[in-house]
């Protein structure tokens, strides 16, 4: 259900009945020449769409933002801090369990909101305790992505624009891929960048990080599955033991 479709007369019956948000969160930020700027809020609202599917949840306006400090000085990146992106955050968790809801699922593309995301869950926790928040960033899917994979990652917890994120687009949004304009670029990132903040163009000039040429629809298909199968889980358990 698409939230900002309702109206004020409908929507409270509406809230009793499913007590579960999803909020698509993203990022304005480079991902190389054949992804746009919003690759990552593209992937947040069709992975919301797609859960909301089958839990009847309610899907959220999209905030399409996020904290993307490693990559803001490539074109087209816009930073939000941590502090704005918890804060906002807290403000509708707080406002959503006044409307009634008891699930609070946060959908995230974008990799760099995750600390946010994990501090606001911890501070609604202590302010609406009512309230469960779960923040979800494709739970449970290392091991489709280690068979799918044709090439090595170019580090070991995140992925940017390369054979993985392109084929999560080709799968979930393609008409916003341009294949004839994948590159390959799979940089050295080293190990002082994991210790210590460091801009990405320290050690990439196109801000992807792999081979996107090897991305396919189906290997897309074969890892998004997961996640969205894992998070219809957590979200029914999370609305189970909320008895709503």
């Amino acid at each position: 259900m698409d939230f900002q479709q309702e109206n004020s007369y409908e929507v409270k019956e509406k809230i009793e009945t499913s007590r579960v948000a999803l909020l698509p969160i993203g990022a304005v930020e480079a991902h190389g020449p054949h992804l746009p700027l919003g690759t990552d809020n593209y992937l947040a609202e069709r992975l919301a769409k797609r859960v909301a599917e089958e839990t009847g949840a309610f899907v959220l306006p999209t905030m399409p933002y996020g904290q993307v400090w490693s990559l803001k000085n490539f074109p087209g990146s816009i930073n939000v801090s941590n502090e704005s992106l918890i804060a906002l955050l807290v403000d509708i968790g707080v406002s959503l369990h006044h409307q009634g809801f008891r699930v609070f699922a946060m959908i995230n593309g974008h990799l760099g909101n995750a600390v946010a995301l994990k501090e606001a869950a911890r501070k609604l926790a202590e302010a609406v305790p009512e309230l469960k928040v779960l923040y979800l960033f494709y739970p449970g899917v290392k091991e489709a992505t280690d068979r799918v994979r044709e090439t090595p990652s170019s580090h070991s917890s995140y992925f940017h624009a390369c054979e993985i994120e392109t084929s999560y687009m080709l799968y979930l949004a393609d008409e916003h891929v341009d294949m004839s304009k994948a590159i390959t670029d799979i940089p050295t990132i080293p190990m002082m960048a994991d210790v210590t903040p460091t801009p990405w163009e320290e050690f990439t000039e196109t801000a992807v990080l792999g081979d996107s040429k090897l991305a396919t629809k189906e290997k897309g298909r074969q890892i998004i599955e997961v996640a969205i199968s894992n998070m219809v889980r957590l979200i029914k358990e999370a609305k189970g033991n909320r008895n709503v």
